[in-house]
């Protein structure tokens, strides 16, 4: 590509996923529950946390930071999207595709670290219980999830860096959002180096996380084996189900965006996974713990019980 065709934009129009306006207007509506779902059911997540005294343990500290990045995740990209599915110049200037970059990208490496954090907590929890409290003190949590969002971040920098440093073709992004392989491909020079740098961070914040998760449960799964009770291998169990699920959900669909970016998901795909992870994920992540979780129930059960009577005191 010659350097005459190369320019540098100061805005990009996002194409999003429909032209078609009843369309935009029906994913407008949809979104916008489905956000709003997103940011009560975390929100109250963290609140009962905070509230109960006997969800104070690692487990649901590592779930409120899971709960905190989810919501913020949604936050740097829906808000954006529902704007341009109404808008009729969808446009997004560069340093706020640039923001918008760093903190999907950041939350995105934030979230996989921590899985890998909650599945060690998990390790820990099951093949050597009686050690549980001495191994995962407060400092240890505390580095863990510090280590978690420092990775992420430090990570989603240097990638906004390298990739917004690159002279643009065109303004266009066929994508709902400013998401990294999409940015990339409008790029009039050779981009192997960011190429390598995407699989590089790939391997470091996506796989080598993975691995850990599968490490663990491979641990977990041959002690609750040895476990000769019925009931204690279901108990065992429950205390991994949530985790495991969300687990499931998380990393399947990043493997396959970011491990081969030449020969990976079409663009059509790629904005499918990039609405996964802002809008689905983050509603069902509270849900799933919700749902599977017997002290979360007992918690919500607890809360609605002290509702229920301080409401029936003021009506009397």
């Amino acid at each position: 590509m010659g350097t005459d065709n190369q320019t540098w934009v100061r805005e990009f129009i996002l194409l999003g996923l429909s032209s078609d306006w009843d369309t935009q207007v029906s994913l407008f509506v949809l979104f916008s529950i489905t956000y709003l779902v997103t940011v009560l059911g975390n929100f109250l997540i963290v609140l009962l946390i905070g509230l109960d005294s006997r969800l104070h343990t690692p487990m649901y500290f590592f779930l409120t930071n899971l709960s905190v990045v989810d919501v913020s995740y949604a936050t740097s990209v829906v808000p954006q999207m529902l704007v341009h599915l109404l808008a009729e110049h969808k446009a997004i200037p560069l340093v706020s595709c640039a923001a918008q970059l760093f903190f999907s990208l950041g939350l995105g490496g934030i979230e996989f670290v921590l899985l890998a954090v909650m599945a060690y907590d998990r390790y820990v929890a099951v093949c050597d219980p009686l050690r549980y409290s001495v191994i995962m003190h407060g400092g240890l949590c505390s580095g863990l999830a510090i280590a978690s969002w420092v990775s992420g971040s430090v990570n989603s920098l240097m990638q906004t860096a390298i990739t917004f440093q690159l002279p643009m073709c065109t303004k266009f992004i066929d994508h709902i959002s400013c998401e990294l392989l999409a940015v990339v491909r409008l790029a009039c020079v050779d981009t192997s180096s960011n190429e390598i740098a995407i699989m590089v961070s790939s391997i470091v914040l996506l796989m080598t996380p993975f691995c850990l998760v599968l490490l663990s449960y491979v641990q977990i799964i041959a002690t609750i084996l040895k476990i000769q009770s019925t009931e204690g291998r279901k108990k065992a169990f429950q205390t991994c189900a949530s985790h495991l699920t969300v687990v499931v959900l998380c990393y399947g669909m990043a493997i396959v965006t970011y491990i081969q970016p030449r020969s990976g998901p079409s663009v059509l795909q790629e904005k499918l996974i990039s609405l996964f992870y802002a809008i689905l994920t983050p509603m069902l992540n509270p849900m799933i713990y919700s749902v599977r979780n017997k002290e979360v129930k007992g918690a919500w059960q607890k809360l609605l019980r002290k509702l229920s009577g301080f409401t029936s005191k003021l009506a009397i």
